[in-house]
């Protein structure tokens, strides 16, 4: 038999600086491993547990978003306990002359974010936005006790981060459902209306015995249930009608009270929308028709789970209709398919 080709990924051109320093390299690799390895030979630095993240924000390089890094990006070779919080971070502290834990610097980025002025472009609000969501890194941290500026504003009950992350979904989740409850005023027949009830019901009940979720954002959750990576970043999932986020947002929420407000300005966007397709569908579904002859698992998927769920940036959160035709229309298909 002819041998297969194995077809070889053509090397990308970086440039490759250390954390802190302003000298940098040109390097080529068609792997993250081979662009690591590159560099610690360039620095004389140990390969051990060394790390590559994008020199703009610190994002940190996996095999899998090597591959979607465009040429020339420029890049900081991380020895193993460094970290690198943008580029923003660090030319600021250069011309200030201040370390980039100083409260000045974050008290200066945060008024000029509070700032009214709308020529303020959008690109540096993000910078700033970024800046604050990187300074005072304590994703490290757990437990309330050994960060308890984190927990300011959040009930005693909670001593953990994880904790409050995995109740902050909850409460998401539980929003969700109480929209589907509250439709049911809008039924004018009175037996549809209770057929309704009844799967409504039945969906609360679903969602309590899943916990409403809540694991999407607890970063102590195995990998196949949580939507973050084990220190607790998570990324923009694009747009309703888009594969992946183009403007590779992410924040760690776990990092600093600044990035856990933030962070509710992200969205759990329903891509199928909830309010124009699925709860009509859902109606339409029960007309002369009883509660047991609807599929649950069917809406239960399509109104709390990440099969039509994206987690997106607010940039990325379109506020009008989602124009799904065709996935419109085979929401109704596929209702009709699961009367029993």
């Amino acid at each position: 038999m002819p041998k297969r080709e194995i077809k070889e990924e053509k090397p990308k051109l970086f440039k490759i600086r250390r954390a802190g320093e302003s000298k940098k390299f040109g390097v080529a690799a068609s792997t993250l491993k081979e662009l690591i390895r590159k560099g610690c030979g360039l620095f004389q630095a140990s390969p051990s547990k060394a790390q590559c993240c994008l020199y703009e924000d610190g994002t940190l390089i996996t095999e899998e978003y090597f591959l979607h890094v465009p040429e020339n990006t420029e890049v900081v070779l991380l020895s193993a306990g460094q970290s690198w919080s943008g580029s923003v971070v660090y030319d600021l502290g250069q011309v200030l002359c201040l370390d980039r834990h100083a409260d000045e610097l974050i008290s200066a980025a945060k008024n000029l974010l509070q700032d009214d002025d709308e020529e303020l472009p959008a690109k540096r609000r993000k910078l700033l936005g970024d800046l604050l969501c990187n300074l005072k890194d304590n994703a490290d941290l757990e437990d309330r006790a050994d960060d308890e500026e984190w927990f300011e504003g959040i009930d005693t009950r909670f001593k953990t981060k994880s904790a409050y992350m995995k109740y902050n979904c909850e409460q998401r989740i539980r929003g969700y459902l109480k929209e589907v409850d509250g439709h049911a005023q809008t039924i004018q027949s009175v037996r549809a209306k209770g057929e309704y009830k009844k799967v409504v019901m039945s969906l609360a009940e679903k969602l309590k015995s899943e916990r409403y979720n809540g694991n999407y954002f607890d970063r102590t959750e195995k990998e196949l249930h949580r939507l973050c990576t084990n220190e607790g970043w998570f990324s923009c999932q694009g747009a309703f009608d888009q594969e992946k986020c183009g403007s590779l947002h992410s924040i760690n929420p776990y990092g600093n009270r600044e990035s856990r407000i933030l962070f509710s300005t992200w969205n759990l966007d329903h891509r199928i929308e909830k309010k124009r397709t699925i709860i009509p569908t859902l109606v339409e579904a029960l007309h002369a028709k009883k509660s047991s002859d609807i599929n649950l698992d069917y809406f239960y998927k399509l109104l709390f789970t990440r099969e039509n769920l994206k987690l997106v940036h607010i940039v990325c959160h379109k506020k009008g209709a989602h124009d799904l035709t065709c996935d419109s229309r085979q929401v109704y298909k596929r209702a009709k398919k699961t009367q029993r």
